[in-house]
């Protein structure tokens, strides 16, 4: 059973507990062609667990068009997007989360709503080359679900979502540095660089960041700055990589990706410390 198939069937056994504790429906006045309440939403629930997103997400509609004020109506606007979000219908799925939420804030199932909604987003992120929209929608959603509900079930998945998302928007700042650095068009990537170690401190695409700030600074002339900010990757980020590169290109001028005595880089390094 997948992470979502447990997800469901827990907000399943929650929505059969809250339906049978519930006053049943009153019909102001009986309508021929209405369908009782129960049976629309079972016939719903089938399609649904028969895999027939498509088709359950209509059906799930129909109840609450036809029992708008039933116990079960608010249970089917959220059963509609669940159903509207497994059949990759990702737009629908997001504009029936937003109309839950504005009208169910205080619902049980609110923090799962705005949980669906983040999914809903971040299954349409795309790699660094392109557009990062959905990137930055699913961080701001999973944002919210983690300050309104930090004690759902749902907020602990939220956690390392909004952490991948973070890595991935400051992987797209690199990869755009990096097009500016080759072009020559050094401040522009500095830019770009300096966003990922201000904006995304906590990425594993920092100590590159800085690496790539002590080049172009060289570049440029502006010799405190590189040996500044190499001396921040050397003391935040001891064993990377990047870390005996920058100390190359301070030394030397230029970078390798060669191995270089530890100790010794060690010793060089407490003196540019010193510099703080």
């Amino acid at each position: 059973m997948t992470t979502y198939t447990k997800l469901f069937a827990s907000m399943m056994i929650a929505f059969a507990i809250t339906a049978c504790s519930s006053t049943p429906e009153q019909e102001i006045a009986p309508v021929e062609d209405v369908v009782p309440v129960e049976q629309l939403y079972n016939q719903a629930m089938a399609a649904v667990l028969a895999g027939e997103h498509e088709t359950a997400a209509p059906q799930f509609d129909e109840v609450e068009r036809q029992h708008p004020y039933s116990v079960w109506a608010i249970q089917a606007q959220l059963m509609s997007a669940y159903a509207l979000y497994q059949d990759n219908n990702y737009d629908d799925a997001i504009a029936a989360l937003d109309r839950f939420i504005r009208l169910n804030p205080g619902n049980a199932n609110a923090a799962y709503a705005h949980y669906l909604k983040g999914l809903s987003y971040y299954e349409q992120i795309a790699d660094v080359g392109r557009d990062q929209l959905m990137t930055r929608l699913a961080l701001e959603t999973f944002d919210i679900l983690i300050k309104r509900f930090p004690e759902s079930k749902y907020t602990r998945d939220a956690r390392l979502k909004v952490d991948l998302t973070r890595n991935h928007l400051a992987g797209k700042e690199m990869s755009v540095g990096r097009y500016y650095a080759e072009r020559g068009q050094f401040l522009a990537a500095i830019n770009r660089f300096r966003t990922v170690v201000e904006q995304y401190d906590t990425t594993e695409q920092v100590p590159e960041a800085l690496h790539r700030l002590t080049e172009l600074y060289l570049a440029l002339g502006l010799t405190q700055e590189a040996q500044r900010t190499a001396a921040i990757l050397s003391h935040n980020y001891p064993g990377s990589s990047w870390y005996v590169d920058s100390y190359t290109v301070v030394t030397t001028g230029k970078s390798t990706g060669e191995d270089e005595d530890k100790s010794v880089v060690d010793r060089v390094w407490s003196g540019l410390l010193g510099l703080f």
